[in-house]
């Protein structure tokens, strides 16, 4: 018992593997109704009617289009980082430290299912 697990089993993978495509379902909705936002944003409607307030309105809509935009782009990344850790587990390199080698610690990965560092690792790295 004294020596250290190295992979994780395939029923361990099969959980994780649950985990992230609960994740990805979610991502994938919310990039859903940001895109649907942003498409109706587009559409001015029947609200075109005052046009001495357009112009206040037309910054405060610029500045939310922009924000939903880097949503979107953000969870578009956290898509295909989760869409990687998939990869991994069927390749079987899932939940092992690409810096260390170690073992990630499962609760660790339950919180960050697409992680690829041990916090020790983590802590160290320089970016």
């Amino acid at each position: 018992m004294s020596e250290e697990k190295q992979r994780y089993s395939q029923e361990e993978l099969n959980e994780f593997e649950e985990i992230i495509i609960e994740k990805l379902n979610n991502a994938r909705k919310e990039v859903a109704f940001i895109k649907e936002t942003l498409s109706r944003r587009n559409d001015s409607g029947t609200d075109n009617t005052a046009s001495t307030s357009k112009v206040l309105e037309d910054g405060a809509d610029t500045q939310e289009k922009e924000s939903l935009n880097q949503l979107a782009s953000r969870q578009l990344k956290f898509i295909q980082q989760l869409e990687n850790a998939l990869i991994r587990i069927r390749n079987g390199s899932y939940g092992v430290c690409i810096k260390t080698g170690k073992l990630i610690p499962k609760e660790r990965l339950k919180a960050v299912p697409h992680t690829q560092h041990t916090i020790e690792a983590k802590m160290n790295r320089i970016d």
